[in-house]
């Protein structure tokens, strides 16, 4: 995608003029192809992360690989873990994924910390970015403390739909992974949706019918 500042200013609406002048002079661009890894586990961060298109998904992962799901992020949004790392000079205990061909804007360290002080927008924009993160972690944990693998599924579905649109291009097993549970049990689950017109299994993707 093409970066100026009309189109930066179109996906952080809230930041000031100056600010966007500083982000496209200091910022640097990164394309992403699907499937591609933005951050790993012990990744020392030097920069913040923030999604100018596409779709990423964070999440950790135990010793023996299985997977546990936090949040995803999409155009407008920034790695709040990213943020806090980097401004703490810590290493990544998360990792993140593209799961659609992005695009990313790294900022340095050193103008994350500059631009705090400096511009106000840039101030607010990282007090919401924590507190948004930290409500869809909060949320994340209801799910699993608070209800049932269908319930779950659900929410996960309808969540992938508003990011991706009807048409889900995720398998079984990506969905077992990021909702800690096992293929079979996703995959009987689904059928059950299927059989209540909810959705409909393809090879590789899944339609949402409601």
């Amino acid at each position: 995608m093409e970066l100026n500042k009309p189109s930066l200013h179109k996906i952080f609406p809230t930041l000031e003029e100056p600010l966007l002048d500083e982000m496209l002079q200091h910022g640097s661009i990164k394309q992403v192809p699907a499937g591609e890894r933005l951050l790993r586990m012990g990744q020392t961060i030097r920069s913040t992360l923030l999604i100018l298109d596409g779709l990423v998904k964070l999440y950790r992962e135990d010793d023996e690989g299985r997977e546990f799901f936090i949040y995803h992020l999409d155009a407008g949004k920034a790695c709040s873990l990213s943020l806090v790392c980097a401004a703490k000079q810590e290493n990544s205990e998360v990792l993140a994924i593209a799961l659609t061909d992005a695009t990313i804007l790294s900022i340095p360290l050193a103008y994350m910390d500059q631009w705090m002080l400096t511009y106000k927008s840039w101030y607010q924009f990282v007090l919401t970015s924590y507190r948004d993160r930290f409500e869809e972690l909060l949320t994340t944990i209801d799910a699993i403390a608070f209800s049932g693998m269908d319930e779950r599924l659900e929410y996960y579905l309808k969540k992938k739909v508003e990011k991706l649109g009807r048409n889900i291009k995720v398998t079984h097993q990506e969905i077992a992974n990021d909702l800690n549970s096992s293929r079979e049990v996703i995959s009987r689950l689904l059928k059950k949706m299927e059989a209540k017109k909810w959705l409909a299994i393809n090879r590789s993707s899944i339609d949402w019918l409601l």
